[in-house]
């Protein structure tokens, strides 16, 4: 049986951030002491047994590990856009999702990359419909495209990135990183809430 979890003394993020958050699970997750052989290659990584949301993902293990390579696979492999834009994109939807606990590991991630957080910073605060440079605006809009309802993102808007001086490798990366996070934030604002420590 699943226990679904309460928590009457956390206490909620409302605000987007770049400090570290928590993520507490609304079911409960599998206890460390629980995981088999089976969960932890599901984990790909044995460090992950460590975080509640993906004990709580190995409740299905065979999904996870897909997940995991998926996600490895997108954000950790060579050639086309540059890691910060990368993250950069995830963080751009996960702001427009509505996803605090994401946008903070990727803004995070995106500055670390970058070594610049003004645009990050833009975005945390003021949206995605916030001034950036050129090339982050671009990106931006581009993640944001994908990431609306409607199947906007076309023809026209390999275009304008190609226009704008994006490979084809770099608008696959884009397109990836933004599809990923458009459907990981859903999972994750289904299953739980961000939290401070």
């Amino acid at each position: 049986m699943i226990n679904t979890l309460s928590y009457p003394n956390s206490k909620s993020v409302n605000t987007f951030t770049v400090s570290q958050l928590d993520w507490l699970p609304w079911i409960a997750p599998l206890e460390p002491e629980d995981l088999t052989p089976q969960h932890y290659r599901g984990l790909v990584d044995q460090a992950r047994s460590k975080s509640t949301y993906f004990r709580l993902l190995a409740r299905d293990p065979d999904v996870l590990g897909a997940r995991t390579r998926l996600d490895k696979d997108i954000f950790y492999s060579a050639g086309g856009l540059p890691r910060a834009e990368r993250e950069l994109a995830a963080a751009a939807v996960s702001r427009y999702n509505g996803c605090i606990y994401c946008a903070s590991v990727h803004a995070r991630f995106s500055v670390q990359f970058s070594k610049d957080d003004t645009d990050i910073k833009n975005l945390l605060d003021h949206g995605t419909d916030s001034k950036f440079e050129e090339r982050n605006k671009d990106i931006v809009q581009a993640a944001v495209t994908l990431t609306e309802s409607e199947n906007k993102f076309d023809e026209n808007n390999i275009i304008e990135l190609k226009t704008s001086g994006f490979s084809d490798e770099e608008i696959l990366d884009l397109i990836q990183a933004s599809a990923f996070f458009n459907w990981a934030n859903r999972l994750m604002l289904s299953l739980g809430e961000a939290a401070y420590f």
